[in-house]
């Protein structure tokens, strides 16, 4: 069983995508800390984010260590993930690893930007979760402002508003909704609603 989940930074769906794994008892994958690795490796290495021979050299040398980086969740990793995610030879080193983390038994949830459309595109449920812009931005706001960052709305407003034009964009595999995917559009739903939602939108896709 693979559960699917895609849509913009700070929409919800990692905080749901965990919920929904711990629900069902399956392996859960952040897609996107595999690029905030890469990122934080090439950053570590002195290496240019925007050299793509060094970053999918440091793609194909991931290892689950990298995944525990203390540095991954930083403003900074983020803007960079959005950046090696748009390089082909990145997406196709880390592809498998996905796909392969998708085979987990009895199931696996993985959230993304692409997991329905390429990574997994006949997982068995699918849903893009969305929320507004500003929304979005104030959630991110208050998030590091918790962890005593003091960013200003604006400048993180800005931050994703390039990431969605960036993501949205790409030339290779570009953030958008499957056909067949679910949308849960979280702007005004606290997380309790949201994920009651979601599970009423998956066990309905199980039993159709």
């Amino acid at each position: 069983m693979i559960i699917a989940i895609d849509g913009p930074a700070a929409s919800g769906k990692g905080t749901l995508a965990r919920r929904i794994a711990d629900h069902y008892g399956y392996a859960y994958l952040d897609t996107g800390l595999l690029y905030r690795a890469v990122a934080c490796r090439l950053n570590a290495e002195g290496a240019a984010i925007d050299d793509e021979e060094a970053a999918t050299r440091a793609a194909r040398g991931l290892s689950q260590d990298d995944l525990r980086r203390e540095d991954l969740r930083q403003r900074h990793a983020g803007e960079a993930a959005s950046i090696v995610a748009a390089m082909p030879g990145v997406r196709k080193a880390l592809v498998a690893f996905q796909r392969h983390f998708a085979q987990t038994p009895p199931g696996a949830v993985l959230d993304g930007r692409d997991i329905g459309t390429v990574v997994c595109p006949d997982a068995e449920v699918k849903l893009f979760v969305t929320a507004s812009l500003e929304e979005r931005a104030r959630r991110r706001w208050k998030e590091l402002g918790a962890s005593g960052s003091e960013a200003q709305y604006r400048d993180i407003e800005e931050d994703l508003r390039a990431r969605d034009e960036r993501d949205a964009n790409r030339a290779v595999s570009p953030m958008r909704q499957a056909g067949d995917a679910h949308l849960l559009d979280t702007t005004n739903l606290d997380i309790e609603t949201a994920f009651l939602a979601a599970i009423d939108l998956i066990d309905g896709a199980v039993k159709a």
